[in-house]
Parts: structure tokens; sequence; C-alpha cells
């Protein structure tokens, strides 16, 4: 490819940002949603490469492709003129694409070589592809000559020459002789990079006539051969022994150029006898360390990837017995033009301003040319907005309009760089391209990040609310460039529901999103070191605690690889248990408690001992620690180191160090820390004001040892607290007092002597100084003469001797309560039905309720009934509505009765006043049940039904309704009759019933609201005695008995003789028809049916069994003529393996009157198969 070449057009702005005045480039989203109404100049998305080496074999195909709202268009230039597409038969363009395809099967591919260059263009501007070179790929044949042998002296050097002929692409050399085995290399005998083969010096075996250099073309994947060379070695007088000298590169100086990222081959071959050996060196300098290879038995020097650093001299030496030569090559190192800034698109809204740099560097410096919509920009329309200096254009105060595509071309002897910017102006609303209410969740104490990815022209600017409240950034909330907000250390109370509103001068937009902030995942109970016999049982346990909300997975490790696939290894919800454990499971097992969001592991050891009949090993506590001692002394931290003690055959696991305060606490030993069983030295951090004693207890299998002496006392200096009082509440207690309380703090925690509180308070959004006292010794302080529940801002702050604590925080309390002024007012009644009410009530002023509104109580009692009079009059009942409410239901009402009811508002401190009375009667109802409700007998078909009134009735009765059915000896139900009765009816006599009846009845008493619940109740009729006198039970009378035993005996009979007939062989009328007809095979068949005689298939007589006579018309028959043979019953003896019958009548049998003469018999299986042949 010719580097030299620069392209016409300019290409590729690298958008950017002016500082202070100019504004930020935007980025066109990639959502569709988004793209889909925005205009947008083109922009070229794939194109060929620049050089493009083509197949003559197969049609050219030229790619460019472009996007852009609306879709462009494409033209072509070829050679620097206008490329007519349509005017070409042999050329297509593809639809909605610029690509080519372009057919040469009827055409030499030289016809269509050249610099092509594709353009897409739309309403808003042109952009534009690289120049593509488009080349014919060659494999030209080797040029006819004659080699002549080559003769030569041994032990002289020698170079046979390859020469392949000019292919595009260059070919690949390599030798071969005639039976295509490639000749054997070596530090004597190498090729060259130009393809030559080099012979450092010659031996008698190198005389060989088939020297064969091959050139493969890859393209085209051809290969071509040379003619063997033939080489003759002569010992007539042979060459001594010599120092090297170099045959090439020749000389002792020579330079080479090579391309910035390009690979350097540097080579160097030398003669001499022995062989030389080759090494490499740079002067001045090292090898690129991990980029330089060595080939061709250390003659080539390979330098990948090179950069400026790479240039400079390189030493070759070439050394054998005799002495050493050297060549110096200087490397040049250029580079064809390459980019600083990659380009990007520019996006503006009206009156802004932006910039686009095309910052590019090369050696020798490239040169850089503007062009606008593919128009030299010197040549294009001027724009007083556009100002171009060297490298970059500025564009102030665009207009709506004026977008554009920009081309920068940067250019040096070695290549050129093209690219396309385009320049959109654009006025858009905010849009934010975030999913609405999506969920983040992290763990706690991990950084959170929530998007807020948004568009608009002018950029939109992003603010961040958490619950309604504007976050700032600072603090623990970061506000990126982008709209992300992040917490940097994520805590429980951040989750919640965040909104980013998107903003600019032509709208706002918000999305909503929210933030879940989990527990971590902790184990618990860590596996524990296992020494297990073999045959035995281990059990690692490994409890988890995690969020509950997230799935947890349970993975074990053994020795950081999977477990084996083995039964014994069992799996249980937190455990490991490795039954009947082997030699080989002895190593690490590790537990991992995986969540979606975190994991959390622990490991053990498991030992495996051999199972001996010798006593097992003593496993005991081990030892106390010994020789403590304090090193490293520092006013906070004190190192304390010790001598472990006897392990009693179980290792120590770890060592737990207690610490004593004398001063505060003499005589208590608390825990400290615990560090591992192999170590023996601690650094302990310490508090100030503290008389320290430390001793440490070693902790194995079997459980903790006694613990050590105790080390000498270290005792720290005083200072001031680090800390304040916990747990600081402030509480009214009554209305004008307000109690604060606090956590005090220990004496460890004091810091110093003098430990003293103080407290302050004042009126929440007054204007006014903190009031403060200070106290010792006591935890809560009473503040009196405060208004009624009023908010005040409390601290509580810890003071020593040596000072004031940290600033405290400020907590929010309040004065006491006092119970509500005034009574809900505008109480207001809505009788829903006969057993619920609503009320209404308005809210009582929030000054007079004096405290924590908690809500309002509705006290509500029955007067009296509408319909008779109470007993005794109905207790009130409460209902509580909790808060605000302002209206409420009142269940449980009793029908046709009169309420009454008043509301109170009601805080901490209790009730206050009662509205007044508001009296409502509740309509009728359904009544209740009737009462005492029973039926009975009065005569044969008559019942007497009786009930009394209804308990509740709710009303004003109408009567009763009464339906009655019978019910038969299997339960089922008779047809219902129903009777009205009026409502001072209390019973009912039945008449006309069935006599020994069950009937069921069903009582409903009525209102004018409808019926109420039924009430049943069955009874039976009498059973008339003289009836039962006539009525005689037949299975008792002795005729009965008697014609009962007659039927049987007679049956019985019946069966006897049919039996006995049947055995002594009676013959039937088929047995007479046979002794008729002997033959079977000439019985005539009735013209009717096409049965056989009399063998009809009627409804009393089945189709009898049948088989066929023997071919030889003989039968063999038995002693007996009521043989079954007689009776179609076993001819030719045909039986299943089972005993029965093959043969058979059939009962109908079709006539064939190609057939009519033949004779009768049933067809085989065999002729039926020879009917279809």
């Amino acid at each position: 490819m010719d580097r030299k070449r620069n392209c016409t057009l300019c290409g590729g702005a690298v958008m950017m940002l002016l500082l202070g005045h100019m504004t930020t480039a935007l980025e066109v989203p990639l959502d569709p949603k988004v793209l889909e109404g925005l205009p947008q100049p083109p922009t070229i998305t794939h194109q060929s490469p620049k050089d493009y080496i083509i197949d003559p074999r197969e049609n050219i195909i030229i790619h460019c492709e472009a996007k852009g709202k609306p879709h462009p268009s494409f033209s072509w230039t070829r050679n620097s003129t206008h490329f007519d597409v349509e005017k070409d038969s042999k050329v297509i363009m593809k639809p909605n694409s610029g690509t080519l395809v372009i057919d040469i099967s009827d055409e030499k591919a030289e016809a269509y070589e050249g610099i092509y260059q594709c353009i897409a263009r739309n309403e808003h501007g042109s952009a534009v592809s690289n120049n593509i070179v488009i080349r014919q790929s060659r494999s030209p044949l080797w040029s006819k000559e004659k080699n002549e042998p080559i003769t030569v002296q041994r032990g002289m050097s020698l170079v046979l020459q390859c020469r392949p002929p000019a292919g595009l692409p260059p070919p690949i050399i390599f030798w071969m002789d005639n039976n295509f085995q490639r000749l054997p290399q070596s530090s004597r005998v190498s090729q060259a990079l130009n393809g030559d083969l080099y012979f450092s010096n010659v031996l008698m075996d190198d005389t060989r006539n088939d020297y064969i250099c091959y050139a493969r073309f890859p393209h085209t994947q051809t290969i071509q051969q040379k003619q063997p060379i033939t080489v003759n070695v002569l010992d007539n007088s042979p060459s001594g022994e010599r120092a090297p000298s170099f045959m090439h590169p020749p000389g002792t100086h020579s330079t080479a150029t090579v391309l910035k990222g390009d690979t350097l081959e540097l080579e160097c071959i030398a003669d001499g006898l022995p062989t030389p050996d080759i090494s490499w060196s740079k002067v001045n300098g090292e090898l690129p360390s991990g980029r330089f290879l060595f080939h061709s038995f250390q003659k080539t020097l390979k330098i990948t990837e090179v950069t400026d650093t790479d240039g400079g001299d390189y030493r070759c030496l070439a050394n054998n017995l005799l002495g050493s030569n050297h060549h110096i090559i200087t490397v040049v190192v250029k580079a064809a033009p390459f980019w600083i800034s990659a380009p990007q698109n520019l996006i503006l809204a009206p009156k802004e301003t932006g910039m686009l740099t095309c910052r590019v560097d090369g050696n020798p410096r490239p040169k850089v040319t503007w062009s606008v919509n593919g128009v030299a920009i010197e040549n294009s329309p001027k724009d007083p907005s556009r100002k171009i200096e060297d490298d970059v254009i500025i564009l102030s105060d665009v207009q709506t309009g004026s977008s554009a595509v920009y081309q920068c071309n940067a250019s040096n002897e070695y290549g050129y760089l093209l690219a396309n910017a385009f320049v959109s102006v654009l006025a858009e609303p905010p849009r934010v391209l975030t999913p609405p209410n999506h969920v983040y969740s992290v763990i706690t104490n991990s950084r959170a990040l929530l998007d807020c990815a948004s568009f608009g022209s002018p950029l939109p600017k992003i603010t961040w609310f958490k619950d309604s409240q504007s976050i700032l950034d600072g603090g623990s909330y970061i506000i990126h460039q982008n709209g992300t907000l992040e917490i940097n250390v994520a805590q429980p109370l951040n989750s919640g529901k965040y909104t980013c509103m998107a903003s600019n001068n032509l709208g706002n937009k918000e999305n909503h999103v929210y933030l879940e902030v989990k527990e971590p995942t902790r184990i618990l109970k860590q596996p524990e070191y296992k020494v297990v016999q073999r045959n035995g049982v281990a059990v690692f346990e490994c409890k988890v605690k995690h969020d509950p909300t997230l799935l947890p997975t349970m993975i074990w490790l053994k020795d950081n690889g999977e477990l084996p696939d083995d039964v014994r290894f069992e799996l249980g919800s937190d455990s490991l248990t490795i039954h009947d454990v082997r030699e080989d499971d002895k190593g690490t097992y590790t537990c991992i408690r995986n969540t979606t969001l975190d994991h959390d592991s622990a490991s053990a050891t498991l030992t495996v001992v051999e199972a001996t009949p010798t006593p097992p090993i003593g496993l005991e506590q081990p030892d106390p620690p010994t020789d403590l001692e304090l090193t490293d002394q520092r006013e906070h931290s004190v190192q304390l180191t010790w001598t472990p003690g006897d392990e009693h055959n179980s290792p120590i696991k770890s060592f737990l160090i207690q610490y004593e305060d004398s001063l505060h606490e003499r005589g208590i030993w608390a825990n400290m820390t615990e560090v591992s069983g192999t170590s023996t030295t601690a650094r302990l951090e310490l508090s100030p004001y503290v008389y320290y004693s430390f001793r440490v207890l070693a902790l194995n299998e079997v459980g903790l040892s006694e613990p050590s002496v105790p080390s000498r006392q270290y005792r720290t200096n005083p200072a001031q607290p680090d800390m304040n009082p916990s747990n600081v509440k402030a509480v009214g207690t009554s209305p004008d007092s307000m109690t604060i309380t606090w956590k005090e703090l220990t004496g460890l925690e004091s810091n110093g002597p003098g430990l003293q509180y103080k407290v302050s308070w004042r009126q929440k959004d007054v204007d006014q100084d903190w009031n403060s006292l200070t106290l010792a010794n006591v935890s809560q302080y009473v503040v009196t003469g405060t208004d009624t529940f009023v908010p005040y801002e409390v601290t509580v702050q810890a003071i020593n001797d040596y000072g004031l604590g940290p600033r405290p925080e400020v907590v929010l309390g309040y004065s006491g309560e006092d119970s509500p002024t005034v009574a809900p007012e505008n109480v207001q009644v809505s009788v829903q039905n006969g057993t619920v009410a609503e009320v209404h009530w308005d809210t009582v002023p929030l000054s007079t309720v004096r405290g924590r509104l908690k809500g309002y109580k509705v006290s509500y009692w029955k007067l009296r009934s509408l319909h008779k009079q109470d007993s005794e009059p109905e207790k009130p009942r409460v209902l509580i509505f909790s808060g605000n409410e302002t209206e409420g239901h009142l269940s449980g009402l009793h029908p046709y009765s009169q309420y009454s009811l008043n509301i109170r508002a009601f805080n901490g401190k209790g009730d206050g006043p009662s509205s007044s009375d508001q009296h409502f009667l509740t309509p009728e109802g359904v009544p209740g049940p009737p009462a005492e409700f029973k039926v009975r007998n009065m005569d044969l078909d008559s019942l007497i039904v009786e009930w009394a009134p209804p308990l509740e009735d709710n009303g004003h009765l109408t009567g009763y309704l009464l339906k009655y059915q019978p019910i038969n000896t299997t339960d089922e139900l008779g047809p219902l009759k129903e009777l009205f009765l009026l409502a001072n009816e209390t019973s009912i006599t039945l008449d006309n019933l069935k006599y020994s009846t069950r009937y069921k009845f069903y009582l409903n008493a009525m209102t004018v609201k409808g019926s109420g619940p039924t009430v049943t109740e069955e009874a039976v009729t009498v059973m008339d005695e003289a009836m039962t006198s006539k009525q005689v039970d037949i299975a008792t009378q002795g005729w009965f008995i008697g014609l009962m035993c007659a039927i049987a005996l007679l049956i019985l009979v019946l069966l006897i003789v049919c039996f006995i007939k049947r055995n002594k062989g009676g013959k039937y009328p088929v047995k007479e028809k046979e002794d008729a007809h002997q033959d079977p095979e000439i019985q005539p068949m009735k013209e009717d049916d096409g049965t056989f005689g009399e063998y009809s298939d009627t409804e009393d007589h089945k189709p009898l069994k049948s088989s066929r006579t023997p071919s030889n018309g003989t039968a063999k028959k038995d002693d007996s003529d009521d043989s079954l043979v007689d009776y179609g019953e076993g001819g030719d003896g045909q039986f299943n393996e089972d005993g029965s019958f093959i043969g058979q009548y059939s009962g109908k049998k079709e006539k064939d009157t190609a057939e009519g003469n033949e004779s009768s018999e049933a067809p085989s299986p065999v002729n039926a198969m020879n009917s279809f042949v």
C-alpha cells in the first residue's frame, strides 16, 4: 500500500469541552426509544479496509454502511470522480445501504481497480468513508531460467538465491527437496528473511541436486516452484578455519526503519568455520522486556509493538573459536498518524458553544486539514459562528438548522487518518433513561451507586432527593457528573425511596428508585480443627447469619477444590459429615456461604490418625502460657508476648487474652482479644486512665487451659473523654416538666478522673441560648417550668479533669403532655342498616391537643328497644380510632333500637372532654329464630306444631312461615309444603298426614325486612295397630317355604340329568347330519344364506367347532362312535398347545360365483394367503 497517499477529504473530529463558558458535549444515548424521534446527521458505521486486495475469482464487495435520521442516501467516487453506479450493469448497490457488489464473472478484475470513496448524506449533513484502494491479488509464474550447477569447496560459505516473482500480497518462501520434504536448517544453514538460503560453511553432505525454492501466495492459495538448484561440494582444496565475517547485512553498519506499533525484524547472517554463534544487544540500553524474541537460531531479532524507545543502535555479534566480529544496525522509528483523543459527536442546544478537536501525532508530524459535509472547509460557505485554529474548530452561539458533519484528515508520508464527527443542534426537554422504580440492593458498609442516566439539550442538571428531602453533594453522598448518586458506606438508615430530577430550561423529569441495605452474611460458628481416627466420623459445623430477604447457598470445598463424589460425604443445611474416614480425607475443608450480594467463608483442618489397639493418645487441655512480657510500650498500645505451654497431643487453636482494670473493677477479668494458635505475640489497643494487667489462656480441641500468671501492671495516662453517654432521651413526665435520661459511662470509658456530665437543653425553633448544668454520678435530670408539649433540643456531654468529650449529638424531645381541652365538633351519624352505622366528626385543633394526638374514642350504647321494654340498660362500648381519622363504623347494633354516642380526643396524658350525646335510631331488621320449637303426636294422621315468639323481634312481626315434607326410609325428602301463619299464632295442628311417616319441619319468623333464621324439627305419625295386626309376614308362612324347597329340588334334578347326558355323548342334530353325509367335503350349502345345512347361527345355537378330514380321506377314531371328531370338534386332532381347537365351522360364508361348484371346505390360513397371490 502506498503510505504517502493523502485523503482528499477530512475526518475524525474529537468532541471536547471548553472550560468555563463552553458547554458539555452531549452523547446520543443508545436507547432506541430516545433515538426514534431525534434528528441525526449521518455516521459511517461500517466500511471496507483502506487497502482492499480482492480475489479475481469472486465478486467484489465494497462495504459502506451508515446511520442517521432520516436514513442517509449513498453515492460513490472512483479515482476522485463521481462513480455512476446506475450506468454500470455489473455494479449493484444494496437497498438502504451503500455497499457495492460488482459482478466480475465476465469481466477482468483489473477493470475495477482504483480508489473508491463512499458518501452518506441526509438533510443534516454528509459523512465520507476512507479512501478504499481496490487491488487484485496476483500470483505470477516464475520466469523461465536455467540454473547452472554450483560448485564450491568444502568449508566455504554459500548463498542460494530464491528471487520469487513479485506477488500481491508478497508470497511466503520455503525450501524443499524433490520429495516435498523441508530442507533441514540449523545455525549453519538457514533461510534469510528475503527467502535466500545461506550456508555459513558447506559440508560434503550438502551435495545434492534438489534445492528447490517454493513461493506460496496466500490470497489465491497457489504455490509456485523454482527450478531445482544443484550444489556440488568438492574436497580437493578445502577452506581452512576462519574467523566470522558477515554475509548479510554486509559491512559493519546498516540502517533499518520501522513504524511505531509494527514489528521490527533485524537479521545478521555470518560465515565462518567453525560455524559462528550469533548474539544481540542494544548499544546504550537493554532489549525491551517481554517484547523481543529470537528466531532462525538467533540470527533474527524480533521486537513486537515498537515504541519510540526502541530506536537506536543494535549490535549483533558473531563469534567462534578463531575470533569475533560485530555489525551495528541503527533503527529509526517513524510513525503513521495516530489519535491522541478519540473522535466524538457533539450535540449542542441553540445559543450554546462547543469545540471540535482533531488531536493527532506522528513522525513526521502530520498535517491536519478540515472539511464540512465532504467539502474542504475553505471552499464551504462562510459561517460566522465557526472559528478554525489549526486542529481545533470553535463553534459559538450555534443556531437551529446549523447541523453538519465535519471531517478531519491527518496525514504524513506513512499514512493518514480520516474521521467524521457531526454537530447536531437540538432543543430537547430532559428524559430520564434509568428504568423507573428500580430497586438497588447492597450490603451494609458497602458502596451503593444509584443511576440517573438522562438525556436532553441543553444538558440536564441532576438533583437528588430522599424522602422528599434534597441531597447535597458532600458528606456521605457523592453526586457524579453523569448523575449517579454514590453512597460510599451504605447503612440501613440509607434504605428508602430516592428521586432524581433532570432539569433544563425546557422542563423537568423525575424518576424514582429504591435502595435496600441488607445485613451482611456472617459465619457465627466456624468449622473447628478435627483429629479423627481412621473409619471414624468427622463433623464440621458452619452456622451462618444472613439477611432474611436473601437466599443463601452453601458450598463446601476440600483443599480449595470440589468435594469428592463419594456417598460418605453428607451435606447438611449447616454441616458437613464425613463417614468412615480414610487417610486421603485429610486436608483443609472450607465452607462458603453465598448470597446474591455477598459471601463469607471459614476453614478447618482434618487430621486422620490410625486406629490401633493401643490405648488412645491422651488428649488434655493445654498447659497455660508462661513468660508474659510487655514490650514496645506506647501511650495507647502495648505489645504482649508469651510462651505457649504443652499442647497435650491436641494442637492449640487460639489464645484468649484477658485484662483486669484494677483501678475501676478490681478482680474482674474481661476478654480483650483472641489470636490464632500459631501466634505468640499480640498488639493490644488500650484506653486512657486504666491500670491494666493481662493474662493468656490457650484453647485446643479439649478446651481452655488455666489462665497464665498475670503480667505486670501497665498504667495508661488519663485523657479527655473520647465518647459521650449513649441512649440520651428527653421525655415529658408532667405538663410543666421534662426528664432527660442517659446511660452513664463506665470507669473504663471515663478516660480520666473527675467524670461529670454536661446536660444542655433549649426550646427548638426559638432564638434562645442553651441552658446547661454539670452533674456527676447520676443518669437523669428533670427540667421544670416548661411549657406544655413543646419540642426541646437536648445534649449530654462527658467531662473529666482533662477536658471535654467530643461534640455531643443533639437529641429531640418534648416536654410533658396535658389532656386535650376541647371535644370534637360537628358529630354526625349515618345509619347504614339495622346493625351498622357510620359516624363522622371534625378533628380538634392541634393547639388544643396539648400533646401527641393518639386518636379518638367513640362511646356508644343502646338506650332502649323500640318494640319492647329492655330488662336492664346496656353498658357503653368504646371504639378507638388512631391518628387523625375523622370517621368510623359502629357495628354490632341491635335493629329497631335507640342509641346514643359521644366522641372525645385523647393523647398520651389522657382523654379530653366528650362531645354532646348524639341519639339515633336503627331500622327494623330480620327477627331472631322462634323459641321453644317442638312437634308432638296427636293422632294417626296428624301432628301438633308449637313454638314461642323470637327472643329478638328486631321489629314488628308480620307472621311465620312453616314448611314441612315427608322423609322416606332411605332418608329421601318428599314434596315440600308451605304455610303462612299470623304473628299471634304459636301452634298449629296438621291433619291428613300419612301414618307411620317421619316428617321434617322448618319455621321462620318474619318482619317487613324478611325472614329470620330457620329452626328445624322432625316427628313421626303414630302407626295403626289394627292395620298392623292384618299384615302377615309371607316369609314365615309354611306353604311359601315348601314351594321354595320344591323349586330348588327340581332345578337340582335338571342339572344332574344334563350332566349325565353330556358324559354319555348324546347325539345332537349336527351328529345326525354327519352320519348322513360321511364326507364333509361335499356337504351342500344352503343357497339362501350359505350355511352348512341346518348349522345356522341363531340366538339359541352358536357356531360349533369344526375340523378338516385328513388328505388321505381317513379319520382316526377311537372305539366310541361319540367321539369329538363325529361332532366336528376335533378333526385331524388340530389342537393348540393349551388343548383348544384350531378349526371351527363358519357361521356364514358368502357365495362365490366363480367357485360355486367347488368344495365347501372351510378355508385354511394357507389357502387364504394363496388367494392374494
